[in-house]
């Protein structure tokens, strides 16, 4: 088994909170991130497939066909966005990197062959960073 790694990025702003908390409780817990006008990060984004290589072709995955779908599925719907107002995903679910992590592998995983490991890798910032590869 072989990983085949594409990074890609977007810029996205977010506010961390619940609707059904009080402005305190929401403070308490998310505090800076909970900012009413949202807050926006510069977010880096690795996308790993991992799996037997193609005899014929050498690939495990064509990486021009998952660069594209990377595109195609999460920077245009993401980059530049406010991910709580315009991203549908997060009308009702909060916008953390966790959560935001889990939304690009489900958009992404009906694209992927189902015999290749699918796992998304999420830096919020240099140092914080989430994986997720399925359920």
């Amino acid at each position: 088994m072989v990983t085949v790694n594409r990074k890609a990025h977007f810029n996205a702003a977010h506010r961390l909170y619940r609707k059904d908390w009080s402005d305190e409780k929401n403070e308490a817990v998310f505090g800076k991130c909970n900012n009413p006008n949202y807050h926006g990060h510069n977010y880096e984004l690795i996308v790993s497939v991992t799996g037997n290589i193609d005899p014929e072709t050498g690939f495990v995955v064509d990486v021009k066909v998952l660069k594209d779908l990377i595109k195609s599925e999460i920077e245009d719907a993401f980059d530049h966005k406010n991910l709580n107002v315009e991203v549908a995903e997060f009308n009702e679910l909060n916008p953390t990197a966790e959560n935001i992590a889990v939304v690009i592998w489900n958009k992404l995983r009906p694209h992927i062959a189902t015999d290749k490991k699918l796992e998304v890798t999420l830096y919020e910032t240099p140092r914080n960073f989430v994986s997720y590869s399925g359920a």
